[in-house]
């Protein structure tokens, strides 16, 4: 048994959430972060089997690669699956885009497969800084601090590497005048004031400075907190989307057994000249089209994907590049497998385990 927190900060070290696409919903999506976890279920998709598979073996945490919920929710349906987690007290956990550029994560998992050499291959898009994590420091009274620097921690801020519930916090003295109409917490209105006030830093996740600002006031006493969002520094280098590397020349028709074979496939889609060989291979797990001009600037003479638009495919075919597609959820099934085993490893006293139900939406008949 482990507190979520514990498990929530694990996760956080194999597939970083900082360095999430902005566009995309990761984090914990339900549950409290004070509850204890005895088992976990790991799956691509949180569809019904998988629902119901998890309420079978008894799990309070399901680590779902796609987000339940992608969207602003403004109303509940009652018959929607992350509801019913709600009510059965099932945390709900995503790590999606994080784990595509994390080390292991879904594109490392193909680049291995297509026989890509670790040392040899590098991001196909580099991040570019503009998604990095989010400062925010605000103001307030010392009553207010622990119930809000709380409020924040579990709306996703002040999570560092293996660490969670980072913040700074120093002392000082605010100062305001309120004008006609305002009801201040402390002090009158129409009058200049000063306060003596907490000062409290913590790191924020670009894809969560929404739900922690709402947090922020909601939980702050202020009429009109006081808070800085500043952007900080870019990710490391060798942090991006997808992966790119040379290999020694094979056949392409190798390539694409192997993609077949490292994915537990009989069929993929191909598109392209299938003769000659390949000496540089491009990976995107899942929808690979925003990626598809990546890999012809890159050299690529293959691109392995999930899925890919019709135009996409035959621009890199005309290009002469060989794409493999495996249908979306199937080019990241097996990474997500192989993440819930080095996730088990890591979390003693918890049973971790893959989901048997989870699979792609597609079929070929």
């Amino acid at each position: 048994m482990m507190r979520l927190s514990s498990i929530l900060s694990t996760l956080d070290t194999l597939a970083p959430l900082r360095y999430a696409e902005s566009w995309d919903n990761v984090g914990l999506l339900v549950g409290d972060p004070n509850a204890d976890v005895t088992r976990v279920l790991v799956t691509v998709d949180y569809a019904e089997a998988v629902a119901a598979e998890a309420r079978s073996v008894g799990a309070n945490l399901v680590v779902a690669y796609h987000p339940p919920m992608f969207s602003a929710v403004k109303r509940v349906p009652h018959d929607a699956l992350w509801a019913e987690a709600v009510r059965d007290r099932v945390a709900l956990y995503s790590m999606h885009t994080a784990l595509d550029v994390a080390p292991e994560g879904t594109n490392d998992f193909l680049a291995d497969v297509c026989g890509v050499d670790a040392k040899e291959r590098r991001p196909l898009r580099a991040f570019n800084g503009k998604d990095s994590e989010i400062k925010l420091v605000t103001f307030l009274p010392e009553s207010d601090l622990e119930r809000v620097s709380h409020a924040l921690f579990d709306a996703g801020a002040g999570r560092i590497g293996a660490y969670t519930h980072c913040s700074f916090r120093s002392p000082g003295t605010g100062t305001f005048f309120g004008q006609a109409g305002t009801n201040p917490t402390v002090g009158q209105s129409g009058k200049l004031e000063t306060a003596p006030e907490m000062r409290l830093e913590t790191v924020v996740p670009i894809g969560r400075v929404s739900a922690v600002v709402a947090a922020l006031r909601a939980s702050h006493s202020y009429e009109e907190p006081a808070f800085d969002l500043v952007r900080l520094a870019s990710a490391p280098e060798g942090v991006g989307l997808g992966r790119v590397g040379s290999i020694e020349a094979r056949p392409r028709t190798e390539i694409i057994e192997r993609v077949k074979k490292g994915l537990g496939l009989e069929h993929v889609l191909v598109a392209g000249p299938t003769e000659g060989s390949a000496e540089r291979i491009a990976v995107a797990a899942g929808a690979g089209g925003e990626l598809a001009d990546d890999a012809m600037k890159a050299g690529a003479d293959v691109f392995v994907t999930g899925e890919l638009r019709h135009h996409d495919a035959l621009a890199l075919a005309r290009r002469g590049v060989m794409v493999v597609a495996a249908l979306h959820s199937n080019s990241e099934r097996a990474a997500v497998r192989a993440f819930s085993t080095r996730l088990a490893k890591k979390l003693s006293g918890v049973e971790v385990r893959a989901s048997e139900h989870d699979a792609d939406p597609f079929r070929i008949v």
